[in-house]
């Protein structure tokens, strides 16, 4: 309980960041918004103008009545609000607002108090009590405190999260095929942008991996990253997940409780799987994107979000949308930007580096010691065509280091068509490629001997075998490939179509 001091309005902290109309700065955004609710004229202005001279945006309210009425217009970060107001008091309504999922803070100030009723406000969610008359120091280090309390309370429910999830080695986009750097460019272009994005790609493949690249190289970086998987969570539960939810709202909501849209403020919000949502909850993600204000179930305040929204998803939303089975208006606000991550059968150049990477950090984790792996492991975990892509081939790296050996039968040979021409004429592209420096130098056209007709090869295999040859030894990159042989990008996708590679 705060003592009790004259009214008295000091100059502004330096350290406030906010500033006076004079000035000319812009608004801290990072400031909350606040709602003074008090039947006295003189303290609605004083505090008015107390915390606008520090860039808060303050709005004023003189009953409980008109202070609700302000809350469906705003949302204010901060309420303070005085217990003794005509109508309804300010400890009822206090009561009422925590009752009906209020995401934010509540400063109780009045004249004529007892332990009874601060004992009583403390109890009915109340962040602080300040008695009357106080300075407004006391006033603006309780808002400090507050503010600092939501800071941290997203901060360790976002780390709590991060934490439970299983680590996967390095928090980076891995590979040197084609299709990897112009993803790795589209991110680095996209991050810093506030631009909806929509991940595709195959199950396993790294599309949360990619979302938080997006997040890491945008302004947002230092503020929460919140994952949630969509087909993770109960279709009747997945609401109140995302937007929270009021006590009572529904049974078994014993409290309220605050939603990932709540925990991802200022910060990035990951919807992983977004294809199974149900079409009544994207009809209220659409309204979400594009008003930017949430609706927690059971409750009539609208609370405005300042949430980036990544959605990722296996399924082919257009195809989904065109068979009525997805929104298409909510399909053309996501695809904004759209990111597709190609599956790793698509690019066997990547399998040597991940594999590499994975036997890095994975004998520590298990305890047992790392395996080699040679150029024949490697060529063999090329040719593998990986349906559950980059998650697969983490778990035979695991699986393997288990057993002590690589079980090599439980592979195919899927792909042995586009790299066994290339790896068979130069075995060290293996051990190139897992030390992460493959080699690209030219590659000299192989004679054919003519010493019997058995030797003699149609020239459309020699043509295929030599293409095929160089664009192993350039680790698969096409571009490098026709540079090389001095022919179009396009010729040579051609070619490769026609012999399925």
């Amino acid at each position: 309980m705060t003592t009790t001091a004259p009214f008295s309005i000091p100059p502004a902290r330096p350290d406030s960041g906010g500033g006076t109309p004079e000035d000319g700065r812009m608004e801290d955004r990072t400031k909350p918004s606040i709602l003074v609710v008090d039947d006295e004229e003189g303290i609605c202005s004083f505090l008015s103008r107390a915390l606008e001279r520090r860039g808060w945006r303050v709005e004023v309210a003189g009953s409980a009545e008109e202070g609700a009425l302000k809350l469906e217009r705003i949302h204010a970060e901060v309420i303070i609000l005085d217990v003794a107001l005509p109508g309804r008091s300010g400890l009822d309504w206090l009561k009422e607002l925590m009752a009906g999922g209020y995401a934010g803070e509540v400063i109780l100030v009045t004249a004529f108090a007892d332990m009874d009723t601060a004992i009583d406000a403390l109890r009915s969610g109340a962040a602080d009590f300040v008695l009357k008359p106080f300075r407004v120091e006391q006033i603006l280090n309780s808002i400090d405190r507050c503010v600092e309390r939501t800071r941290l309370t997203r901060e360790n429910y976002v780390l709590r999260r991060q934490l439970s999830k299983k680590d996967s080695g390095r928090d980076e986009i891995v590979g040197r095929s084609d299709a990897m750097m112009r993803l790795r460019s589209l991110v680095q272009r996209v991050a810093p942008t506030p631009s909806t994005v929509l991940i595709q790609g195959e199950s396993g493949v790294g599309k949360e991996l990619v979302a938080r690249a997006l997040h890491d190289l945008s302004p947002r970086a230092d503020r929460p990253f919140v994952a949630v998987n969509c087909a993770a969570i109960s279709a009747d539960l997945i609401e109140a997940e995302l937007f929270g939810h009021a006590r009572g709202a529904f049974t078994g909501a014993k409290d309220a409780r605050k939603g990932l849209f709540y925990y991802a403020h200022g910060g990035t919000l990951f919807l992983d799987e977004i294809g199974e949502l149900s079409l009544t909850l994207q009809s209220k993600l659409l309204r979400v994107l594009e008003e930017r204000r949430i609706r927690p179930v059971g409750s009539e305040q609208e609370v405005p979000v300042d949430v980036r929204v990544v959605t990722a998803t296996n399924r082919d939303l257009k195809a989904e949308a065109a068979a009525g089975r997805f929104r298409p208006d909510l399909f053309y606000r996501l695809e904004v930007m759209t990111l597709t991550i190609p599956p790793l059968r698509q690019r066997a150049v990547d399998v040597p580096e991940l594999a590499a990477l994975f036997m890095r950090f994975l004998p520590a984790r298990l305890a047992v010691p790392p395996l080699t792996l040679t150029p024949e492991v490697t060529r063999a975990l090329m040719c593998h065509s990986w349906p559950g892509n980059v998650r697969e081939l983490r778990n035979f790296v695991e699986r393997s280091l288990l057993l002590g050996e690589f079980p090599l039968d439980d592979l195919d040979t899927a792909n042995a068509a586009a790299v066994e021409a290339g790896l068979a004429a130069d075995p060290s592209l293996c051990a190139a490629a897992v030390a992460g420096n493959p080699p690209c130098a030219p590659c000299p056209v192989r004679h054919v001997r003519m010493d019997g007709d058995n030797d003699v090869l149609p020239l459309a295999e020699v043509e295929k075998r030599h293409i095929l040859t160089v664009l192993a030894r350039c680790a698969g990159s096409k571009a490098r490939a026709a540079d090389l042989l001095g022919v179009s990008r396009k010729t040579l996708d051609r070619k490769c179509v026609e012999w399925g590679v």
